[in-house]
């Protein structure tokens, strides 16, 4: 229509717009694009004809005939006259009017007292035309008014109910009027099912059309008075709330101590009344609020979970606080499920943001750790972080020992989780110790136990806890070292055993200690020197297997070192007498020399140190010697050809210069071992301290919430039908559950929406097509404008849809028939299951009315989705990025190819195109040295990660506007993630040298 009117002002018919197509073809597209958008607009503001109920049948084969409809009809028996129904419901939900069968179903089909026939005739009275073109209603439907009726007087309470749910979608008054007296019948019906369903229908007639029954609220408050059935009595008391509240007030006031029997479907209506009230009226706070308080104790979780958030907001008191912080902590720990935990988590998180609130929740901080119950990782995390923030020092003590409990839990527990919930305890203890340093006594015994885990992660958790509590407390070192000799022997992977000699090497003080650590090295190493006691094990070996066999030859080979071997027992000592090993000796044996530069480093000091700490020569000869006789062993070893690999150059180099360094023992080499090393932890430790500090700074940073210039709202003031600042929670809640915001948009046209607008027909196509693509998580909506430019109707309309990667379309879209020059709108959902580009193509095939030509196709241009709205900026520690990286499988190397001269400016180019944060932190980006190495981390919404390594430089040859060099590699768990971010950073690439030379 609005193209018609569009063509009758340019004052053209249709042939002459055919003959002067080229002449206005520019007027055409821009109009054309203009009235596409208008009629989004509008289609999205205007009131359409309701509809409640969608019908989903096969469209496979060809419609029938009105002719044939009728025959069915009016001669079919009832499965005959059941289908014909179906198809007529469907002809005139896809736009067919019919208007010569409404008789004939009034005549042969709604005398049928068949029920799936009842059930059908409702969706068709509630869709089929009421009116004449004129606006008149039709004759007919005083028959059907009739019926209507008699439904409602039916025998059968089904039917009775049905009819009273249809009548609520009615729109037409003079349809109701003469139903009034039987509906109102309907409220003294000795079942429930009709009785509930009779409210609902007075309260939607008294909203809609007040005129029909002024009485309504007294109807339903005296039938109020009477009513036990809990079902019924929700209905007529949330009617009454959104009726007349007053009437609702004083039902409530009257039975206010027997709320707590109610069912709680009522209760739940009666904390929204309460919550409307007291927030438009805080004068009755006093009133109800006992009320709440009762309700906390309700047998349903939902009442209790609602009645907490209303207490909070109705009042701040410390013991309204404590009540509502105690319910949403129980249930949290009787909830199974583990959305539901994490939801109310996230109320008491809320609560603690508020600092009045924040001191009644420290008391509860123990309630809290009861969360810890749950086998669920997400929960324990976020319980952990929330105990973090409420201990305090009168309470820290007892939390560590709920925290020892779930460490000696965890011990005998052997489960997919059990690893990583161990890491957190251990990171949690950490951060108790560093924040309380009284307690750090009791924390570092039990954590240094987990030296010995087979969990790699958390003994490396524990040993960075350790290196910095052994650096900032002095008085707890003696204690360390000693629990750190204790567990040495234990410990399984050779990173932490490398990690505790650094530890033992750098911090033992006195001479005492020092041997200590000197005999737990042999005691790890064994029988020295290490060759020659391999070669006699393996002899030994060759000969009971010699006796056993009656005797051999054994072949004597030279090794490089000119040390005597047996090639045959090489593989008997490593295969069999591997278990029986030290560990430290183990490691070697298996090639890992890197153990061995630590061991030597670590002798190094502890060599210096006591030669300075003791004055007997004899005893420091002796135990330089026993050193260099240690290190010399692991040297002749890593070269013998025995271990599974050789010796690297690097651990050779590094254990030669320690021989040097004990050798010479010059006061440079002296200085450089004891006392730069333990500068260079020192500066690490305090600039990850200074970190951490401006982390917290930048959390606690106050935001100004409300301006000098905002209006004050007195709640004395306020009036009754408003809430004033405090925005309703009910409301809220639903429009956050709609995916609705309150944000008001700056463009009232939407403009920010058109512009994800997607054209998919050209402008000379028969059938012009665009589509608004919008994305809410899962789910990605395509809103299709379709619009007929000939003058022909267009039947069984079809939009053809298909995908690419990880996307389904969920429901084929219904046929459609559009008239000349008629426009209509089509919605088809589609579903993302991961974060990989997507492609949606398809077609709009139509048959022409008259045509005898096969059906006609318009392909669609393609829709490409934009991972980007999957992406979220996020942060993880170094460790965990590295360990992430090692175990990621799937790699994509991009090369840089931009006209950017900055390093600077191309990481922040990266960052805005890939949505991902940069973990370098900002101290290391400083300067202009050239070259620049970053890393970016970021997770889709499905909890996928994604990693990048950015590594840049500007060349020095040449000119400073030279462009950046380099490359970026991403990391993903998945294919199509490592694919999907590198495509991205290779179009942004793209994009941008294109636009360079426009600026």
């Amino acid at each position: 229509m609005i193209y018609y009117l569009w063509l009758k002002t340019l004052n053209m018919d249709s042939a002459v717009m055919g003959k002067n197509m080229r002449t206005f073809r520019p007027q055409l597209q821009n109009q054309l694009e203009i009235t596409a958008r208008d009629n989004r607009i509008k289609m999205s503001t205007l009131a359409e004809q309701p509809c409640y109920t969608l019908i989903n049948l096969p469209s496979d084969a060809e419609p029938p005939t009105e002719i044939q409809l009728r025959t069915d009809l009016e001669k079919g028996d009832t499965k005959t006259k059941t289908d014909a129904l179906k198809k007529t419901i469907q002809m005139i939900l896809n736009g067919e009017k019919m208007p010569s069968l409404l008789m004939t179903i009034i005549r042969f089909v709604m005398p049928s007292q068949d029920h799936m026939i009842k059930k059908l005739l409702l969706i068709f009275w509630e869709i089929v035309p009421k009116y004449t073109p004129d606006g008149k209603m039709l004759h007919e439907m005083i028959l059907v008014c009739d019926a209507y009726r008699k439904d409602l007087q039916h025998p059968n309470e089904f039917i009775q109910g049905s009819t009273l749910r249809f009548l609520c979608k009615l729109k037409e008054p003079e349809l109701l009027e003469p139903l009034m007296p039987s509906i109102r019948q309907c409220l003294k019906h000795r079942h429930s099912y009709v009785r509930r369903n009779a409210v609902l229908a007075i309260y939607t007639i008294y909203r809609n059309f007040d005129f029909l029954i002024q009485d309504a609220p007294e109807l339903i408050a005296e039938y109020l008075e009477g009513e036990q059935d809990m079902s019924c009595k929700r209905n007529a008391f949330m009617m009454l709330i959104h009726a007349d509240q007053e009437r609702a007030l004083s039902y409530l006031s009257s039975c206010i101590e027997q709320v707590t029997s109610f069912g709680d479907i009522l209760q739940l209506v009666i904390v929204e009344l309460i919550y409307k009230v007291c927030h438009a009226n805080p004068s009755e706070r006093a009133r109800f609020i006992r009320c709440i308080y009762n309700l906390l104790n309700s047998s349903s979780p939902a009442v209790r979970y609602e009645a907490a958030g209303t207490l909070v907001t109705l009042s701040s008191a410390p013991t309204a606080i404590k009540a509502a912080a105690s319910c949403y902590i129980e249930l949290i720990v009787k909830e199974s499920d583990n959305n539901v935990k994490l939801i109310v988590l996230d109320r008491l998180v809320a609560l603690k943001d508020v600092q009045a609130h924040e001191k009644v929740l420290q008391e509860l901080v123990m309630d809290i750790l009861r969360v810890l119950s749950a086998p669920d990782q997400e929960v324990r995390k976020k319980t952990l972080n929330l105990a973090l923030d409420l201990v305090t020092s009168r309470s820290v003590e007892e939390m560590v020992l709920v925290l020892k409990k779930e460490v000696v839990k965890t011990n005998n527990i052997e489960h997919e989780d059990t690893g990583k919930y161990r890491q957190l305890l251990v990171r949690t203890l950490h951060q108790l110790s560093i924040k309380f340093p009284d307690i750090a006594t009791t924390i570092i015994p039990v954590l240094i136990e987990f030296l010995g885990d087979t969990n790699e992660a958390a003994a490396a958790d524990v040993l960075v806890f350790i290196r910095e509590a052994i650096h900032r407390f002095e008085s707890l070192r003696p204690l360390i070292i000693s629990r750190l000799l204790d567990v040495f022997s234990t410990i399984k992977a050779v990173k932490i055993q490398r990690a505790a000699l650094w530890i033992l090497g750098e911090y033992c003080s006195s001479s005492e200690d020092i041997q200590s650590v000197m005999t737990l090295v042999r005691q790890s190493l064994g029988e020295l020197p290490i060759v020659d006691d391999e070669l006699k094990k393996a002899a030994g070996e060759v000969k009971e297997d010699d006796m056993m066999s009656g005797g051999g030859n054994i072949q004597r080979l030279v090794t490089a070192d000119g040390t005597y071997a047996t090639q045959s027992a090489f593989d008997k000592t490593s295969n069999v007498k591997k278990a029986e090993n030290p560990p430290m000796r183990q490691f070697l044996m298996d090639g890992d020399f890197f153990v061995g530069a630590a061991l030597a480093t670590c002798l190094t000091k502890l060599a210096l140190r006591y030669m300075a700490l003791t004055h007997d020569h004899k005893k420091q000869n002796a135990f330089l010697a026993e050193a260099m006789f240690i290190m010399a062993s692991v040297l002749h070893l890593g070269k013998s050809g025995i271990p599974t690999k050789p010796i690297t150059d690097d651990d050779v180099d590094r254990i030669a210069t320690c021989l040097r360094v004990l050798a010479d023992q010059s006061p440079l080499m002296l200085d450089i071992f004891n006392t730069a090393s333990r500068n260079s932890v020192s500066l690490m430790l305090a600039a990850k301290m200074a970190e951490e500090k401006e982390q917290q700074q930048a959390l606690q940073k106050k935001v100004v919430k409300v301006q000098a210039d905002d209006p004050i709202s007195f709640a004395q003031l306020v009036n009754k039908n408003e809430l004033g600042a405090t925005e309703n929670m009910f409301e809220l809640t639903l429009s956050q559950a709609l995916g609705m915001t309150n944000k008001k948009e700056k463009d009232p046209l939407g403009a920010s929406k058109l512009n994800k607008v997607t054209q998919l027909t050209g402008f000379s196509d028969p059938v012009y097509a665009e589509a608004y693509v919008h994305v809410n998580q899962f789910d990605i909506v395509l809103d299709v404008l379709i619009v007929n430019q000939t003058s022909d109707t267009l039947q069984n309309l079809t939009l053809e849809l298909a995908t690419l990667g990880d996307l389904k379309l969920v429901e084929k879209p219904q046929p459609q028939t559009m008239a000349p020059h008629d426009f209509c709108n089509i919605k088809a959902n589609v579903k993302v299951a991961s974060t990989e580009s997507g492609i949606i193509f398809g077609n709009i095939v139509y048959d022409v009315t008259g045509a005898a030509s096969d059906r006609n196709v318009v392909v669609l241009n393609d829709i490409h989705i934009d991972i980007m709205d999957y992406i979220v900026p996020n942060t993880c520690t170094d460790s965990e990025f590295r360990q992430m990286w090692a175990e990621f499988e799937w790699e994509n190397k991009v090369a840089v190819n931009t006209n950017l001269s900055s390093l600077k400016d191309f990481l922040g180019h990266v960052i805005k195109c890939t949505n991902m944060r940069c973990l370098t932190p900002e101290k290391a980006l400083q300067g202009d040295c050239g070259f620049m190495a970053a890393n970016l981390y970021a997770k889709s919404i499905f909890g996928e990660d994604v990693l990048a390594n950015l590594s840049i430089e500007k060349p020095g040859h040449l000119s400073p506007d030279a462009p950046v060099q380099g490359h970026i590699r991403i990391r993903a768990k998945s294919q199509g993630m490592a694919l999907s971010m590198g495509d991205k950073i290779n179009q942004s690439q793209k994009a941008n040298r294109v636009a360079a030379p426009a600026e």
